[in-house]
């Protein structure tokens, strides 16, 4: 569930650019001047919204079929792409104490080179799970 895709409809504003709509979650919406950040404006807000919605224990709406969404005249359907781990990982940079242990020898030749555990840690769990 780490990558998904919205449908979002981009109507056009009276005083210019757009504002966005999502019709499987009501509570987002948004806007932008001009369709590049229009867009990037959705994936911030469509973000927000799921990441409320699971912090708040709701369900994450499964995302409509685009060919079954008629966009009103004036406006236009764009599916937005949305990957929840790399949002996560973007947007909440608390740290989190954790205990370890690893063998003497490793701990004295890490030392010896002055490594920083929790980065070499941090880079290790990137690596894992291919971010």
């Amino acid at each position: 569930m780490n990558r998904l895709f919205y449908p979002a409809l981009f109507h056009k504003a009276e005083e210019g650019g757009f504002w966005i709509s999502f019709p499987d979650i009501p509570e987002c919406l948004t806007q932008g001047n001009d369709m590049a950040q229009a867009y990037e404006m959705a994936v911030d807000a469509l973000g927000l919204a799921l990441v409320c919605r699971e912090k708040e224990g709701q369900p994450i709406p499964a995302a409509s079929n685009p060919a079954a969404i008629v966009p009103e005249p004036g406006s236009f359907l764009a599916v937005i792409e949305f990957d929840m781990l790399a949002y996560k990982k973007r947007t909440n940079s608390k740290a989190v104490k954790k205990t370890l242990s690893i063998p003497e020898w490793l701990n004295e030749a890490a030392m010896s080179m002055d490594l920083n555990f929790s980065q070499v840690l941090q880079e290790a769990l990137l690596a894992k799970i291919q971010l």
